[in-house]
C-alpha cells in the first residue's frame, strides 16, 4: 500500500516535499535571474525519477502555478499526450525562465507539434514567445536545416537583433552562432553580422567557459572540431 501510495501521491504531498527541498539561500540566487524557486535543482531531478512518468500529476502540479511545481511536472510529464494548444498557454504562462527553458527543450522539442509551434512563435509579437520560436529555429539549424532559409535568417539577425529585448536578443544570438558553427558556407557572413553588432561582447564569462560572443563562440566550436 505504501509503495502504491507513493506511485500516485496527492498534489498536496508532493508540495509538502518540494517545500521541505527550498533553501533560502539558494531562493535569493536564483530570484537575480528571474527564477522564483530555492530548490536544488539535481534534488528536484531525484524527485522525478522517484515520481516516474505521471501525466495526470504533471498537468495538476502545472496548474498550482508555483515554479518549483512547473519544473517538476516538465520534469514527469509525457511530452506527446499535450495538445498544440496546451503547449501554447504553457508557454505563454510560463514566466519563469527556466520553466521557459524547459519546457522548449524537455517537452515541446519531443512534441508532435513542434514544427508547427516552431513557426507560429517564431513571428509571434511577444518576443519572450518569439524566443522560444527561435530556439526551436536554432535546433533545426542543427539538426535538420533542410527547408530552412538560412540567408533569410541572417538577414533578420543582422537587422534586429542589436536592439531586440533581452531573451529574444540571446535565442537570436544563439541561432547565430549555430549558423556559423554547423554551416561553413555561412560562417565568414555570421562571424560579420557578429562583429558588427557586438552583441554580448562584454558578456562576463568565467574562466574555461565558452564566450556568448558569437564570433568568439564560432571560433571556439570549430577549433574544438578540427582538434576532435
Amino acid at each position: 500500500m505504501a509503495e502504491a501510495a507513493l506511485a500516485h501521491p496527492a498534489v498536496d504531498e508532493v508540495m509538502a516535499r518540494l517545500a521541505a527541498l527550498e533553501d533560502p539561500g539558494m531562493r535569493q540566487a536564483n530570484e537575480k535571474r528571474g527564477d522564483d524557486h530555492g530548490i536544488n535543482l539535481g534534488k528536484l531531478r531525484a524527485l522525478a525519477k522517484e515520481l516516474k512518468t505521471q501525466q495526470e500529476l504533471s498537468v495538476a502540479l502545472w496548474d498550482t502555478g508555483d515554479t518549483g511545481a512547473r519544473l517538476l511536472a516538465l520534469l514527469i510529464c509525457r511530452p506527446k499526450a499535450f495538445s498544440a494548444d496546451a503547449l501554447d498557454s504553457m508557454l505563454r504562462e510560463a514566466h519563469s525562465p527556466k520553466v521557459h527553458d524547459w519546457l522548449v527543450n524537455y517537452v515541446v522539442k519531443k512534441s508532435p507539434h513542434c514544427e508547427e509551434l516552431r513557426l507560429a512563435w517564431f513571428a509571434d509579437p511577444d518576443p519572450v514567445v518569439a524566443s522560444a520560436g527561435w530556439a526551436l529555429t536554432t535546433e533545426r539549424v542543427a539538426k535538420k536545416p533542410e527547408g530552412l532559409d538560412l540567408p533569410g535568417l541572417l538577414d533578420t539577425i543582422g537587422a534586429e537583433m542589436k536592439d531586440a529585448p533581452d531573451r529574444l536578443q540571446w535565442a537570436m544570438n544563439h541561432c547565430l552562432a549555430q549558423i556559423g558553427i554547423e554551416h561553413p558556407e555561412y560562417r565568414q557572413r555570421a562571424l560579420g553580422i557578429g562583429e558588427r553588432l557586438e552583441v554580448l561582447k562584454d558578456y562576463p564569462t568565467p574562466p574555461g567557459c565558452t564566450s556568448p560572443f558569437a564570433p568568439a563562440w564560432i571560433n571556439e566550436m570549430v577549433r574544438r572540431q578540427g582538434a576532435g
